[in-house]
């Protein structure tokens, strides 16, 4: 991340996080009465995490004095880049230049035909600097390389950003799907910072509710539990192309097993330093394997 009196390069709008962490849960009219400073409301099951750019004790007591059945268990105080994980800056992956929104784009340099995703991460997952983030960027281009991919369903799409990275690479309709209301904030407002907000719909929703959704390939960067869940619905197995990631070397090892069983075939394996794995598999839809 770039900072000040750095030449030319605009400022991260995010320095430090101020989270709140709130028994209950806050709901979207609560959100628009949290003032200027607030980022986004992060629900986990019952409770909620309240980000703000500023210290906003204040702003939280009011909601409280509000919805006095809500409560405040404990805050936070983070610096961004450790939020993230590392320092933001532009970076070229299978042939996409992610730059961060605040970052100039004069200043993002690129090789010849290499498409940008900007992106506004806030604070949900999808930087792409994670190593399953950029491993299916990489699987996307392959099986792009292989056949056209008209539509994709996207599950846990997080900022968005492989769901527009397929919009770029030519898919006509992108179904993005998150269970958290925050990451479907965030990837709205990143599909239309890349001008795809015609082609990428986001929806609010579970992945399974979503298994019999038309789709040339099946994106599911998501924890091994909600794969599983997915992977006997027969509804689900009936596609031409899927990516799977998101995986540690035994679950990967778990689901190549079952991918198997229910008629598919891993065709191609991505591997960070043996830790972090993502398989491209082909679907039923093309035939026995």
């Amino acid at each position: 991340m770039q900072r000040e009196g750095d030449k030319g390069v605009s400022l991260c709008p995010y320095r430090t996080l101020y989270i709140y962490l709130l028994a209950g849960v806050v709901n979207p009219v609560d959100e628009k009465k949290l003032g200027p400073h607030f980022i986004g409301n992060w629900v986990e099951g019952k409770n909620s995490f309240l980000f703000f750019r500023i210290p906003s004790r204040e702003a939280v007591m009011a909601l409280l004095d509000r919805r006095p059945e809500l409560e405040l268990v404990e805050e936070f105080e983070i610096d961004y880049e450790q939020w993230q994980g590392e320092p933001l800056g532009p970076i070229e992956v299978a042939g996409f230049l992610i730059r961060p929104y605040w970052y100039r784009a004069e200043l993002a340099k690129a090789g010849g035909g290499v498409q940008e995703i900007v992106l506004d991460p806030g604070v949900v997952f999808g930087n792409g600097l994670h190593p399953t983030t950029q491993d299916c960027l990489r699987a996307l281009r392959w099986i792009g390389g292989l056949r056209d991919i008209s539509t994709v369903l996207d599950l846990g799409t997080g900022t968005g950003i492989l769901a527009i990275a397929s919009a770029l690479m030519g898919a006509e309709r992108v179904l993005a799907i998150d269970i958290n209301p925050l990451c479907v904030k965030t990837a709205e407002r990143n599909a239309r910072l890349n001008g795809v907000k015609d082609i990428v719909q986001v929806i609010e929703g579970d992945a399974n509710d979503f298994a019999d959704e038309e789709a040339d390939l099946i994106v599911a960067n998501l924890d091994l539990d909600v794969i599983l869940e997915l992977l006997p619905k027969q509804e689900f197995t009936n596609r031409p192309w899927y990516i799977f990631s998101g995986l540690m070397r035994t679950p990967c090892a778990e689901l190549k097993r079952l991918v198997k069983k229910y008629g598919l075939r891993v065709e191609k394996e991505w591997d960070h330093e043996m830790t972090w794995f993502t398989l491209a598999c082909r679907g039923k839809a093309l035939g026995p394997c």
